[in-house]
């Protein structure tokens, strides 16, 4: 069961636009902190993310970018030893209310990683149907086969692989299993979707697929990305946050704000000094 919760500031999430053309959020973080055991990973990260657009997260590495999107569907606590303090709302749902399921923050917050990872042993249409049947989704055979049609449409596969349905997920292109992988976040219907580095591993050509798939996607779907291609975040997203740490590795972070400012004038000087390569 997941309990509602809304926040003290910021209306719920409407697809829409509000009245005054600005769109409400679909995250808010606030004073959030990650750990792992004794070690403090992020510290007192507080941002909104509007509905219905890509959000960028840059830093160095080890500033905690994977560590922050992983707290945004409880992902984190799955490691040993590691744990979150503060709120997460998506929506008017608090993910961290001592009520909230963390497997029902997942199907609405979905995720897609560095690495593609279709399941090996299943065929494409099974990597596809897999979410909707583990949540015990009752559909069906000519159901579960257009929500697998759908997902794969939703995702730009469905014409590369709409003769290989029942072939293993695994024999397909680094790019298409990329895809597959966002296909499979897809079909439970998320509201959300987190991308950790999902080009690192592609080449070229597939970077620019996946790259076209997230404008698309994100006419339906929030989506946050976390990449060190500052060329990426400043192609694909509307809003990049910033983080960094300091000396005593703790990241935070340093700015927030819409790509095209952030990147052509950023308010904060470790900002400039980060996207111009000074360091990171």
């Amino acid at each position: 069961m997941i309990t509602l919760r809304r926040p003290e500031a910021g209306p719920a999430v409407p697809a829409e636009p509000t009245p005054h053309g600005r769109r409400a959020n679909a995250i808010r973080v606030e004073h959030l902190d990650a750990y792992y055991g004794t070690h403090r990973a992020i510290g007192g990260v507080t941002f909104d993310v509007a509905a219905g657009t890509v959000t960028a997260i840059i830093g160095p590495s080890g500033c905690g970018k994977s560590t922050l999107v992983r707290c945004i569907n409880r992902m984190h606590e799955v490691t040993p030893g590691a744990y979150a303090r503060g709120s997460v709302f998506v929506g008017d749902v608090d993910v961290y209310s001592p009520y909230a399921d963390p497997v029902a923050v997942r199907s609405i917050v979905g995720m897609v990683f560095q690495k593609p990872n279709p399941f090996p042993m299943m065929s494409v249409y099974e990597n596809v149907a897999a979410g909707p049947r583990l949540r015990g989704w009752r559909l069906s055979r000519r159901e579960m086969d257009d929500l697998v049609e759908r997902n794969l449409l939703r995702a730009a596969l469905w014409d590369e692989v709409k003769d290989k349905l029942h072939r293993s997920g695994a024999a397909l292109s680094g790019g298409q299993q990329q895809r597959l992988c966002i296909a499979r976040a897809l079909a439970t219907g998320p509201s959300v979707l987190l991308m950790d580095e999902p080009c690192s591993a592609l080449d070229p050509i597939a970077t620019y697929r996946i790259e076209e798939l997230m404008r698309e996607l994100s006419r339906e779907v929030t989506i946050v990305i976390v990449t060190h291609n500052m060329q990426q975040a400043s192609r694909v997203s509307e809003f990049t946050a910033f983080l960094l740490a300091g000396e005593d590795g703790v990241g935070r972070l340093v700015e927030f704000g819409t790509t095209e400012e952030l990147f052509t004038t950023p308010k904060d000087e470790r900002t400039e000094a980060y996207i111009t390569g000074r360091f990171g």
